[in-house]
């Protein structure tokens, strides 16, 4: 953990993910981070089974550990304790709420002008969707990505944990971290709109760009890239393999390595993106009776890997070596990503 901000005070009425997300990750740094819940628990508290020993003994969702660590939590019904919260706010630095619009200044009235306001919405502050409610799934399905995910046969289907969330969260915390620093510069504390809505389609990246250049919409095509090949999972011996070819170069590598019977044209990506389901079947074909640890040690130099399960993920040597499962107040949780030398 890092104590870079040291001396920052953040009162966090937010819940379920994008919110505590983004304060657990400043809490990370050194920030002083305060949760308020309602009476009854953050939502995410029965978001289970699995449940487990919480932070204070008592038995929570496994859910509500993944985004509440480092943080001191306090119970307070806002509709009639809101007088508590702000005189809490009072000397903070930063609030973060994920209530519809509107809802904070209803609740606690005019907040004070030095403090920065980090307000995290489904749709954002303004729009004609500004006062819908949403959910991450229902965010996945609005914004396309499910369109995209999935077999190519199959139903649309979500990323297997709440993405968009977590992306909210990381662009949150990185909006208050640069709030931070203009303050710092010019004294002046800015008000932050954040939406699961803005951040979903920002995190579209290729696949978006590619409907603008294109017109077209791309498909679901399960662990495919539209814009590579090969680039996805074969299944082999033992399970599943991922090969990501990402340039020229590598592809020449593998087809030495593998002894591939390959043509001209494939030479270039758009040559085998043009032949995709030849270049595919004809990599599938070798290496389907091979095991994962084979093709590991075979395929050295080109960017692969096993499709691992979660515990063999959190198995890993590199996890192992990097301290990726750490023990908070006596419970295992994940690490900080956030290193500093």
């Amino acid at each position: 953990m890092s104590g870079i901000l040291d001396g920052v005070k953040i009162v966090d009425l937010s819940r379920v993910l994008a919110g505590p997300y983004a304060t657990q990750m400043l809490s990370d740094l050194g920030a002083e981070v305060i949760k308020v819940e309602a009476p009854w628990g953050d939502d995410t508290r029965k978001w289970g089974p699995p449940f487990t020993a919480g932070f204070d003994g008592k038995q929570v969702a496994a859910y509500f550990l993944s985004c509440n660590r480092g943080k001191e939590i306090i119970n307070l019904n806002l509709k009639n304790q809101a007088d508590e919260v702000i005189e809490m706010i009072q000397d903070a630095d930063v609030l973060v709420e994920n209530f519809r619009p509107g809802t904070l200044e209803r609740l606690l009235g005019k907040l004070p002008d030095d403090l920065i306001v980090c307000s995290i919405s489904a749709y954002g502050s303004t729009g004609p969707r500004k006062d819908e409610p949403g959910y991450d799934i229902a965010l996945q399905a609005r914004s396309g990505i499910m369109s995209i995910t999935g077999d190519a046969e199959g139903q649309p289907a979500k990323v297997g944990v709440a993405w968009i969330d977590v992306i909210t969260g990381l662009n949150a915390s990185n909006a208050i971290l640069a709030a931070l620093f203009h303050k710092m510069k010019t004294g002046e504390a800015k008000k932050i709109d954040i939406s699961l809505w803005d951040c979903a389609i920002a995190a579209l990246v290729n696949q978006a760009h590619n409907v603008l250049a294109s017109g077209k919409d791309p498909t679901r095509m399960g662990s495919a890239h539209p814009n590579l090949v090969p680039y996805r999972a074969f299944e082999v011996e033992d399970g599943w393999f991922v090969i990501g070819v990402g340039s020229d170069l590598q592809w020449e590598k593998l087809v030495g390595i593998l002894g591939l019977e390959t043509r001209p044209e494939w030479n270039e990506n758009s040559g085998r993106i043009a032949a995709r389901d030849d270049v595919e079947t004809c990599i599938a074909e070798i290496i389907k009776n091979k095991t994962r640890k084979d093709l590991e040690d075979l395929l050295q130099g080109i960017p692969c890997s096993p499709v691992n399960t979660i515990s063999e993920a959190l198995n890993d040597p590199q996890s192992i070596d990097r301290g990726l499962v750490s023990n908070y107040k006596g419970v295992q949780v994940l690490a900080s990503p956030l290193r500093f030398y």
